[in-house]
């Protein structure tokens, strides 16, 4: 059922804990169970599993309950031990786990969207739950009676969700690459704003609620940190993954980001240093370097009897430039570039070796990830993906 890892110590690396390999299909969620050797997980396969550590070392099945149809999201609350579960039908089952972690007897079961459930959420506080589907449609509902409260429809079908409790904002991104701030009341709900940053659909959100700064992943490969509470609508992107980001968990005590993406990259961010915001690319019809003229500037090639050039931007001032006027290549990590990009000659010359200084850790998991879960108490990561495994890893080793 599962496989024990016995990792020789290595610094500076997460260490693979477990290997979890019985599902029949991918493992769409999966968390760990705060103070238990355990885990919970839901599968494409119908399944609902509770994992729990035996004396063996491994880990084996204590609940395997299956469901109506295949399980696409869920939320598990440890203090109450609230399981809600959302399904390809669009329905939402939620069911209460035993304190021995061994029986899930169902609570209550409603029909909340007319499509897959893409996430849903459990707020225990106002004992809502929040759910989002493919039918272009958020709502929430009384944790405690099933009613639905009240709904939002969306431009396109939701892929992330977040929530904050004390100021009742739901932040929801969606396959456009919008993100939009949404306050909540009991039985209706304000738009406040949208956003967008991301070239591609929005697929993984993570909320900070005591810096109020909000990270949204995209499928662009980036992640776009933005800030909420401060007012200024500062917005530093971090270019770091080479496939789309999957998932985002933000360690507070340590102020790092742990970002992993499909291709199976885990980078840790240091978010405790003082990042710059990216220029806004200008324009211009020539190089504002050697004021040679772009292709498209018909009138100054005949003036000047010039061929045109193609138009390039430098990462770091925003300036447009021509090819020779930005041959230079450099990692620019306080900017979130943590890849060599292009940069003008100019801005090649001011760049020390202490800006190339890198900011974030990489380390691969050697599976494709479709989600993720950071339990800070130990600082373990779990990692889910398409091979149907489950992986467990401790993240002290960089997350201190």
């Amino acid at each position: 059922m599962a496989a024990e890892i016995h990792p020789k110590p290595q610094a500076r690396t997460p260490i693979l804990l477990s290997k979890i390999e019985a599902s029949q299909d991918v493992v769409n969620t999966a968390v760990i169970i705060p103070k238990e050797d355990g885990v919970i997980s839901v599968s494409e396969d119908r399944t609902v599993r509770v994992w729990l550590k035996r004396d063996g070392g491994q880990y084996w099945p204590s609940v395997h309950h299956t469901m109506p149809a295949p399980c696409s999201c869920m939320s598990f609350n440890p203090e109450t031990r609230r399981l809600s579960v959302g399904m390809d039908s669009g329905e939402v089952s939620e069911f209460i786990v035993s304190e021995d972690y061994n029986k899930m007897t169902p609570a209550l079961s409603y029909q909340a969207h007319q499509g897959r459930v893409t996430v849903v959420l459990f707020v225990l506080e106002m004992e809502w739950v929040l759910s989002t589907g493919q039918d272009k449609s958020f709502t929430w509902h009384c944790s405690e009676s099933g009613q639905q409260l009240g709904s939002y429809r969306t431009s396109s079908w939701v892929t992330g969700l977040q929530f904050d409790v004390e100021t009742r904002h739901a932040f929801v991104g969606d396959h456009s690459g919008q993100v939009t701030i949404l306050k909540l009341e009991p039985d209706s709900c304000s738009l406040v704003t949208t956003f967008k940053g991301h070239t591609g659909s929005v697929t993984a959100l993570c909320w900070d609620p005591v810096q109020r700064v909000l990270f949204s992943g995209s499928s662009d490969h980036s992640i776009i940190m933005w800030d909420i509470g401060g007012g200024k609508g500062t917005a530093i992107e971090l270019q770091g993954h080479n496939e789309k980001v999957q998932g985002l968990c933000y360690v507070p005590h340590t102020r790092q980001l742990i970002s992993c993406s499909s291709d199976g990259g885990i980078i840790v961010w240091n978010m405790d240093v003082t990042r710059q915001e990216t220029p806004e690319w200008l324009d211009s019809d020539s190089c504002q370097r050697c004021e040679q003229p772009f292709f498209w500037n018909f009138k100054q090639m005949w003036d000047s009897k010039r061929i045109g050039l193609r138009q390039h931007h430098c990462r770091k001032c925003g300036q447009a430039v021509c090819g020779k006027c930005s041959s230079k290549r450099s990692t620019i990590p306080l900017m979130g570039f943590e890849f060599e990009v292009r940069v003008c000659d100019s801005c090649h010359v001011s760049i020390t070796d202490e800006d190339r200084a890198p900011t974030a850790t990489f380390h691969d998991s050697k599976h494709s990830i479709v989600h993720v879960h950071f339990e800070p108490t130990r600082g373990w990561l779990l990692t889910s993906g398409p091979d149907k495994v489950i992986k467990l890893w401790d993240m002290s080793p960089v997350v201190s």
